[in-house]
């Protein structure tokens, strides 16, 4: 089986290397440039296909994929927007993801990221580079006995809620399917409706799936329902929030501190080195925010996750050519 891997980096290739000598059947390409109806064509000749979360595989895509006899459609990701599941379908093509592939490294990533936005470590860092020692402006709040609500309490909302439970956190959950099981075991207190956890939430992270629904859940009248200089953190999906309403946030004082590994508006700039260019960039504008901290898609990346990424996607390579069981919850369509 033949597999043109799209969008890749060296740690894309590392790891996929690392495993593939458990596949013998399975051979790879790698290319940096990204899956696009301008590069589908460049499948030409392979079974199957490997994309990120930053790819273009929508109907334009997809059409010309399976015109070249491209059956498959791995994301190496857990999220799937980026492909038109109803055209795939239509075509006659299986997309898979990987489901799940670090949970903790999400949540470990996500409290980072509350920790240096709400300390201003990031300034500090900064300031003591320039042998200047002075604390204005680095003040915090202590996140013990405060409140955590954690918006979607899968794999990684379940993990943070554990995270802040070792901060000594009470912690509200807000899920359209709560769990019941980490109520009993201790690690939500209550579940809550979106309103409630808004009002009472010292900490707000975001877990939730994107879809019609969701997209700008976080927007200027939830934002407005929060407590004033309440730490925002997301880790989910940039098109839950607002990124205007966000920043409107931040300058009314409602949001005291914002830690951010996607935002709406990335699209372009996922996994891209676009420092020599001259753009009009939400990222500088909020970036610009002491209380701001920005990460670009990191939350996932560590040496863990990569190599379960490559194993479940070779596995579900492996499954299609056999007409063996995909991973579980890994098949879109």
């Amino acid at each position: 089986m033949k597999i043109l891997f799209y969008g890749t980096a060296s740690y894309d290739k590392d790891s996929f290397n690392k495993e593939l000598k458990s596949y013998p059947n399975i051979k790879i390409d790698f290319i940096e440039t990204n899956l696009t109806p301008m590069t589908a064509a460049l499948a030409r000749g392979y079974d199957a296909v490997c994309a990120f979360v930053n790819a273009d595989a929508g109907a334009m895509t997809l059409e010309i994929l399976a015109g070249f006899g491209v059956k498959l459609v791995l994301m190496r990701c857990a999220g799937f927007d980026a492909v038109n599941v109803p055209v795939a379908k239509d075509l006659g093509m299986k997309v898979t993801r990987v489901p799940a592939y670090s949970p903790q490294a999400i949540a470990e990533h996500a409290m980072g990221l509350a920790l240096c936005a709400n300390r201003r470590i990031h300034k500090g860092y900064n300031r003591v580079r320039d042998n200047d020692f002075n604390l204005e402006g680095l003040v915090g709040e202590t996140l013990y006995g405060k409140t955590a609500g954690i918006i979607g309490t899968g794999r990684i909302g379940a993990a943070l809620c554990r995270i802040c439970k070792g901060f000594g956190m009470k912690v509200l959950g807000s899920d359209l399917y709560p769990n019941m099981q980490l109520v009993e075991e201790g690690v939500v207190d209550e579940y809550v409706e979106y309103d409630e956890l808004y009002r009472r939430s010292d900490l707000i992270s975001l877990h939730a799936f994107l879809n019609e629904e969701s997209r700008h859940m976080i927007n200027d009248d939830s934002i407005a329902k929060m407590k004033d200089g309440v730490i925002f953190v997301n880790t989910g999906r940039g098109g839950l929030v607002d990124t205007q309403a966000l920043i409107r946030g931040i300058l009314s004082g409602k949001i005291g501190a914002a830690g951010l590994d996607v935002y709406d508006e990335e699209g372009p700039n996922v996994y891209q080195d676009r420092a020599g260019e001259i753009i009009d960039s939400v990222t500088s504008r909020l970036c610009s925010f002491p209380n701001v901290v920005m990460t670009s898609h990191q939350a996932f990346f560590t040496k863990e996750a990569l190599g379960e990424i490559a194993r479940v996607t070779l596995d579900n390579a492996q499954a299609f050519a056999n007409g063996t069981d995909f991973v579980e919850r890994s098949v879109v369509c």
